[in-house]
C-alpha cells in the first residue's frame, strides 16, 4: 500500500510542477528585454527539480515508507503553516523580515534556542537578500524596510 501512496504523491507532485513551470512562463519580460537570468528562472529551476524528484518517486517508490505519527506530524502541520504564513507575508513584510521569522522559527522548531535561530534568519534573509539584489539584480520586496 506505502508504494501505491507514494505513487500517487508522485503523481500530485508532477501535476504541481508543472503548473508551476507554466506560473513561472506567466511572469512579464523583465525590462530592457529578455535575459538570461530573469524572474521565472528561479521558479522554472524549482519546478524542473519537483518534476524530477517526482518522476523518481513514482518508479522507484520507497517500500517500507511509513507514515509520521504523532508530535512529528504536529511538526510537519507546523512547518507547513510557517511557509504559508511566510509567503502571504513576503509582500508586506518585505524579504528580510519575512525570512528572518520563517527561518527563525522553523530553526526553533527542530531545536535551537530562539535568539540562535532567529539571529540565523536575519543573516539568512539578509545575505539572500543581497545576493539576490544586488549580485544577480532581481530585486527582492524590501516591505517595512524600504527607503523612500
Amino acid at each position: 500500500m506505502s508504494k501505491l501512496n507514494d505513487r500517487v504523491f508522485g503523481l500530485l507532485m508532477l501535476v504541481l510542477a508543472v503548473a508551476y513551470y507554466y506560473g513561472a512562463t506567466q511572469f512579464p519580460a523583465p525590462f530592457g528585454g529578455m535575459e538570461a537570468v530573469g524572474p521565472d528562472t528561479f521558479p522554472k529551476l524549482l519546478a524542473v527539480i519537483l518534476g524530477i524528484c517526482s518522476l523518481y518517486m513514482m518508479v522507484k517508490p520507497d517500500p517500507d515508507n511509513a507514515w509520521p505519527e504523532g508530535k512529528t506530524f504536529l511538526e510537519l502541520g507546523i512547518a507547513v503553516a510557517t511557509l504559508v504564513v511566510y509567503a502571504f507575508l513576503m509582500e508586506p513584510l518585505g524579504f528580510i523580515l519575512s525570512t528572518t521569522l520563517a527561518v527563525g522559527t522553523l530553526c526553533w522548531r527542530m531545536g535551537a534556542r530562539p535568539s540562535r535561530a532567529y539571529l540565523t534568519g536575519l543573516i539568512s534573509g539578509a545575505v539572500v537578500f543581497v545576493l539576490f539584489t544586488y549580485g544577480l539584480e532581481l530585486p527582492l520586496p524590501a516591505g517595512l524596510l524600504e527607503m523612500n
